[in-house]
């Protein structure tokens, strides 16, 4: 899923447009008051989603490369509320309806992507105590 992200980010960032396929349309009047230039802020993006996936693929595979299970369990800490913030708001978007413009399938992968992310973390953190 991080890598799909990446790749949605990146396909943007070479379009120089705000936003992610298949999402919400991102305004002329929001992407002019965004505080980066929108290529430059999508490639950011599209990084966070491959670190995203290397620390997932890291952890699910109990590679200690990074300074141990404590780094290790940090930065999968770090990417659990990444996710729990960006499908938190695709599912109240798209379930509830705050504005952004996410639609009730959009919610359905908020919650999906949230499950497997809690799944990921409790399986580390789970075989970290064994």
């Amino acid at each position: 899923m991080f890598l799909a992200y990446a790749v949605g980010k990146g396909v943007f960032a070479a379009q120089h447009r705000l936003g992610f396929p298949g999402g919400p349309p991102v305004s002329d009047a929001e992407a002019a008051g965004y505080f980066l230039d929108a290529s430059v802020g999508q490639w950011m993006a599209c990084g966070s989603g491959v670190l995203g996936a290397l620390v997932v693929l890291a952890a699910a595979y109990r590679w200690e490369v990074w300074g141990g299970r404590v780094v290790l369990g940090g930065a999968l800490s770090l990417v659990v509320l990444a996710v729990l913030g960006g499908g938190g708001i695709m599912a109240l978007d798209g379930f509830v309806g705050i504005g952004v413009g996410w639609q009730w399938y959009h919610g359905v992968v908020g919650v999906v992507v949230i499950l497997l992310s809690l799944l990921v973390a409790r399986e580390f953190f789970s075989a970290q105590r064994r």
